[in-house]
């Protein structure tokens, strides 16, 4: 079979950072002595290559003794956890990408600003709970249909969005939300480059091939992101986490395959996958 990959794909700096961060952290303290706050990214393998060199990966500060060597990964922490972490004397070692943190930098701000901050993400995702906590109150949207009932009328809006999401899907909320009588609306652009990069040549390959495979974490957010541009485009689309999950009846009737990876994806995970879908 014929393989393409996307010109932009796998780690992201901020990954990259993370990782080499949580190495050096364990190199440092020793293996076993230091607690991430929750996997450092939302990548299966990474996550067990780290707790294989000591890093556990499955941190609660009520339950770690005072004093601890604790990691913020990648997605950041609330205010409310750093502040209890220091009250605790934890030696915090922090992981969270410069991106996110210019998010929640932007959240405190528009906040002091007079602004009611509005943040277009999904709730759920650690990135999220972490950004609104810079401020009080932030509305947290991720469709157009929740603007008219979630946003109060004629109040002074300032509005992020999480960093992983697609320039598209920004659009079709912000133009729901400049239809309402707002006085002002503030917009910071807090998307991340490279996700943005990594969506734009997935798409791009979309037109060259007759089946996608994307890569990596199931709970990724970027990587979900990544597998919905792409059967948007209207190509049978296979969201994977390696080569353990593929099936052959995937690729059945085609002859060139595209492959791309999410910002949490190692290449040996890719690269596994394409020798795979060669040798077939």
């Amino acid at each position: 079979m014929k393989v393409k990959l996307a010109n932009k794909r796998g780690f992201c700096f901020g990954v990259e950072d993370a990782i080499e961060i949580a190495e050096r952290a364990v190199e440092e303290h020793g293996p076993g002595n230091i607690v991430a706050l929750g996997p450092v990214i939302h990548n299966r393998s990474v996550v067990q290559r780290l707790e294989e060199k000591g890093l556990n990966q499955a941190g609660d500060l009520d339950t770690l003794a005072e004093g601890a060597n604790v990691l913020i990964r990648s997605h950041g922490a609330t205010p409310e956890t750093l502040a209890k972490a220091e009250a605790r004397k934890h030696n915090i070692v922090d992981a969270t990408c410069v991106l996110v943190k210019k998010a929640q930098e932007v959240v405190k701000q528009l906040h002091a600003e007079g602004y009611h901050v509005v943040m277009i993400g999904d709730r759920n995702h650690p990135e999220v709970r972490g950004v609104i906590g810079y401020a009080p109150d932030v509305v947290v949207i991720d469709r157009k249909e929740e603007v008219a009932a979630a946003l109060p009328h004629k109040e002074r809006l300032g509005v992020v969005a999480q960093t992983t999401h697609s320039p598209e899907h920004v659009a079709e909320i912000v133009a729901e939300i400049v239809k309402r009588p707002f006085k002002e609306i503030k917009l910071h652009n807090t998307l991340c480059m490279e996700v943005t990069q990594r969506q734009e040549a997935a798409v791009a390959l979309c037109e060259e091939v007759e089946v996608m495979f994307v890569l990596g974490g199931l709970h990724s957010a970027n990587t979900q992101e990544l597998a919905r541009l792409c059967s948007a485009k209207g190509i049978p689309t296979h969201h994977l986490e390696g080569w353990a999950d593929f099936d052959p009846a995937m690729v059945a009737g085609a002859e060139v395959a595209g492959v791309t990876a999410g910002a949490s994806t190692p290449e040996w995970t890719l690269q596994e996958f394409v020798k795979g879908l060669e040798a077939l």
